[in-house]
């Protein structure tokens, strides 16, 4: 391995295609690892063949671009040695572990560059696991991998601009029955919007226009609301809620889909050696990276894993990553190509920050969580039974303590989707910023005997 270049993309979405474009560019050939059986990501996932043929219905004047650059992207991955169907669990000494549609499998790298991407974060509330509860990145999966609607009479909820463009696409492809609550005030948005129309403009006009086009649909749309409570006998009825004057509200449905915006997948990242950060604006924490994204000898980190910035970010980050890797590689580089990649990364994260006020996550419902209701779904903990544990005599006040004395966090998703609200309530309990749960392999749940059969096609 001594003096061989062997080069790693752990992801096939924005960041880590506009990594790989720039290495094959510089006339290198890396691996590129893909979980999903396509490229390209949550946000710009590809269309399955069932739902292709609703393309231009979906992307509107967006069709014909998207079409071109997913031609792009798989020119360039002919160039490079590109795995789908390949997780990487853990990563250690230099070397990625990994379970391919083959079986397990054990990779060295010289370099590495992580792009995993983001995943819903969420914010629990009584009912939040019925049958019938989706994330917003899995109502529009649902769409465009199985061209599927989660339900006949389909509510949008939370904060996030995924509100939107979820509740549009289904919109566009049919869908006449469906309803947005948005939990962060009209005012909220209008305070927030100068700035994001001054950092990026096309972004802020977009998603002025997918408001306008679901109010031209007659999909109905509430801000500023406080999510209650789902209800129902064995799967979703009817979700309550409190308008922004203070009066009880009630919408029917037979599928809620929920999501407060994204949250980085670092886990990959942390077991790679990189150190973190907690933004207070984001109340996320972060990987510490330099400009160009490199958080080590060897490590390099872009897209929504390193910083949730969206698609456009992603391509500049991943764009920089790679030119910093081709830099210490002796490659040469073209200045005036990353300093316009810093201005579109900075132009974005600016807007992403700006847009915390438009869509903001609800830290202050973590601590009115009622005790019985559950904040991990995997080994069924309750928001009551982690204050019960804080108030215990040994007092554990630490995130990683909390989550061993309650299992909280311990499930299979080890703490992705529950991490964010078991963070608030210590952090509510202990007057603190909210902690960050400890990565630990495996990043995502495996088996521990390899069965073929048992992988399905988006394992």
């Amino acid at each position: 391995m001594q003096g061989e270049t062997k080069i790693v993309i752990v992801g096939a979405g924005p960041a880590g295609l506009a990594a790989a474009r720039r290495l094959v560019e510089a006339g290198l050939r890396p691996i590129v690892l893909e979980e999903s059986a396509h490229p390209g990501g949550q946000g710009t996932r590809r269309l399955s063949p069932l739902t292709s043929r609703h393309r231009a219905a979906l992307f509107g004047k967006s069709a014909e671009t998207i079409a071109r650059r997913e031609e792009a992207e798989d020119a360039v991955l002919q160039h490079c040695d590109f795995r789908t169907g390949t997780l990487a669990w853990a990563c250690h000494d230099n070397r990625l572990e990994l379970l391919g549609p083959d079986g397990f499998d054990s990779i060295a790298y010289s370099h590495l560059v992580i792009a995993v991407g983001a995943t819903d974060r969420l914010m629990p509330l009584p009912g939040w696991t019925l049958p019938g509860v989706f994330t917003l990145g899995g109502a529009q999966v649902a769409l465009k991998r199985h061209a599927s609607f989660i339900g006949r009479k389909v509510i949008f909820a939370g904060s996030s601009p995924l509100l939107y463009l979820a509740a549009a696409q289904y919109l566009r492809l049919g869908h006449r029955d469906l309803t947005v609550l948005d939990t962060t005030p009209i005012s909220g948005k209008a305070r927030a919007f100068p700035a994001m129309l001054r950092h990026a403009p096309r972004n802020a006009l977009r998603g002025l226009s997918l408001i306008a086009e679901l109010w031209r649909g007659g999909v109905s749309m509430r801000s500023g609301v406080r999510l209650e409570a789902i209800e129902g006998d064995t799967r979703v009825k009817l979700l309550r809620y409190t308008t922004a004057r203070g009066r009880a509200g009630t919408a029917e449905a037979d599928a809620v889909a929920l999501g407060h915006g994204l949250r980085a997948e670092t886990q990959l990242a942390e077991l790679a050696g990189a150190t973190f950060a907690f933004d207070p604006d984001l109340r996320q924490w972060f990987p510490c990276t330099d400009a160009a994204g490199r958080a080590g000898e060897r490590l390099w980190l872009a897209g929504d894993s390193a910083r949730t910035g969206g698609a456009e970010a992603a391509d500049a980050a991943g764009s920089l990553a790679a030119q910093s890797l081709l830099e210490s590689l002796g490659h040469p580089v073209r200045s005036v190509v990353m300093r316009r990649d810093r201005r579109r990364l900075a132009a974005q994260q600016a807007f992403q920050r700006a847009m915390t006020g438009a869509f903001r996550w609800p830290a202050e419902q973590a601590t009115a969580l009622a005790d019985d209701v559950l904040v991990c779904r995997c080994e069924r903990v309750t928001a009551g039974e982690i204050r019960a544990a804080l108030n215990e005599p040994s007092c554990p006040t630490e995130v990683n303590r909390v989550k061993s004395v309650t299992r909280c966090g311990m499930g299979r998703c080890q703490g992705r989707f529950c991490g964010q609200a078991l963070g608030e309530i210590v952090a509510a309990a202990t007057k603190s910023p909210p902690g960050r749960l400890r990565a630990q392999a495996p990043v995502r749940p495996i088996p521990l005997v390899f069965d073929p059969k048992a992988r399905g096609e988006d394992a």
